[in-house]
């Protein structure tokens, strides 16, 4: 996507989780393997297309996976999650953005969405002990 591949990437997984409604030891099992496979993916990617390139979307994937984790799996909390995870990831609030930067290779990749999709994954957890 040559506009917004985050945003593309976080898609994805929102339409994933749209249409399965995987419940949280699917998501579990979806988020760890979309991360190891992505350590892999982006560390060898990110040698020809340079640190972190748009071009690398598979850790919006998995961030978004971790920001449904253990909330209700209703299209408002889908649709929470997406716009609290893009926030984070494109704000990366501290630590995101020291994990991006100081670790290297496909492991900052991975790591700075991950601490995003933890991010809005509290956010919701708050909302729902506050509603």
């Amino acid at each position: 996507m040559p506009y917004a591949p985050g945003t593309f990437g976080s898609a994805a997984g929102f339409i994933l989780a749209i249409l399965l409604r995987p419940d949280d030891s699917t998501l579990v099992i979806f988020a760890l393997s979309v991360f190891f496979i992505g350590l892999y993916a982006s560390h060898q990617a990110e040698k020809s297309l340079g640190k972190d390139s748009g071009h690398i979307v598979i850790d919006e994937l998995c961030g978004y996976f971790v920001s449904v984790l253990f909330v209700p799996k209703s299209v408002g909390y889908f649709i929470a999650a997406f716009v609290l995870f893009r926030i984070f990831d494109i704000l990366k609030p501290p630590p995101v953005r020291s994990a991006e930067r100081l670790v290297p290779g496909g492991a900052g990749i991975m790591l700075d969405d991950l601490l995003a999709g933890i991010y809005a994954n509290a956010c919701l957890q708050l909302w729902r002990w506050l509603a």
